[in-house]
């Protein structure tokens, strides 16, 4: 039965759903969600793997400090949590901002991580590097560039917090009737929600940037296992999501997700659980 739990991680409060035993699989959300957006896959995952789904800092129930968004960081915040339950080595699934600190985590910690998944995503680099109008990268994200900027997006999405979300869980999905939008809306209407959502994205310039260049001017690229899943109509497949994500990973699978956009989890979860089942379960 997957319980809700919080964890003291040297100062920060991380709230975590939990199930299952064995290894520890670590389900990682992204923005305007929450931990709740994993709960159709977390029950059947948990017959296999440790399931833990925590809410990033500054989302959901965890504390939202007003610094430490950088992905570096983040990944930190999951890397206590895992230590915290009795595990050094993890698999990670991550989705949107998720997948990113996922990423991330397993750059700075590749002894550590034995799979990866991420989902509907190319590395960070690769977006702003790809951010024109003729791969359509730039009319679609243009949200990242809006979360830069310091305290206006809070002043506006803030007058109306359902309107905002809901754009973007209407213009990002294909089967829109399997998102619980009112759990999200209810968790970016306490205090401080919004301006950590922001932040994330603020945290790309310099910090995400200067550790991401810095990883590609060195060379370092994944050897472990990923798998890139993304949606038929999610943003990612307006470009070659393998061959890209084959410039920063030396072993990488993948697959897209038919009738489905930004939220696989949701969307397809059934879909989305045969992926990982036969990415992360050991074969005989």
């Amino acid at each position: 039965m997957t319980e809700s739990r919080m964890a003291d991680l040297d100062g920060l409060r991380m709230h975590y759903l939990i199930d299952g035993a064995g290894p520890l699989l670590v389900l990682l959300h992204g923005w305007p969600q929450t931990s709740h957006c994993w709960r159709h896959l977390i029950p059947a995952l948990a017959a296999h793997f440790t399931v833990v789904a925590p809410d990033l800092r500054g989302y959901g129930h965890t504390d939202k400090p007003a610094t430490g968004y950088d992905k570096r960081t983040m990944a930190a915040d999951v890397r206590a949590l895992a230590r915290s339950l009795g595990h050094d080595r993890v698999l990670l699934a991550g989705h949107d901002r998720g997948a990113r600190v996922a990423h991330r985590y397993a750059l700075d910690h590749p002894g550590e991580v034995d799979r990866l998944v991420v989902m509907d995503i190319i590395p960070t680099r690769e977006m702003w590097r790809r951010y024109d109008m003729t791969t359509g990268l730039a009319a679609g994200t243009w949200h990242w560039t809006f979360h830069l900027q310091p305290d206006l997006p809070e002043r506006l999405a803030g007058q109306d917090v359902r309107g905002y979300l809901g754009y973007f869980f209407d213009k990002w999905t294909v089967q829109r009737s399997r998102l619980e939008v009112d759990e999200y809306v209810r968790a970016f209407e306490r205090p401080g929600a919004l301006r950590a959502g922001f932040e994330d994205y603020r945290a790309s310039f310099p910090y995400d940037a200067e550790h991401d260049d810095a990883d590609w001017e060195a060379g370092r690229r994944l050897e472990l296992p990923v798998l890139a899943l993304w949606g038929a109509a999610g943003l990612p497949s307006r470009v070659p999501v393998l061959d890209i994500w084959r410039d920063y990973a030396l072993d990488v699978r993948g697959a897209e997700i038919p009738d489905c956009g930004h939220f696989l989890a949701e969307e397809q979860p059934d879909a989305v659980l045969a992926h990982l089942r036969d990415f992360l379960l050991p074969r005989d």
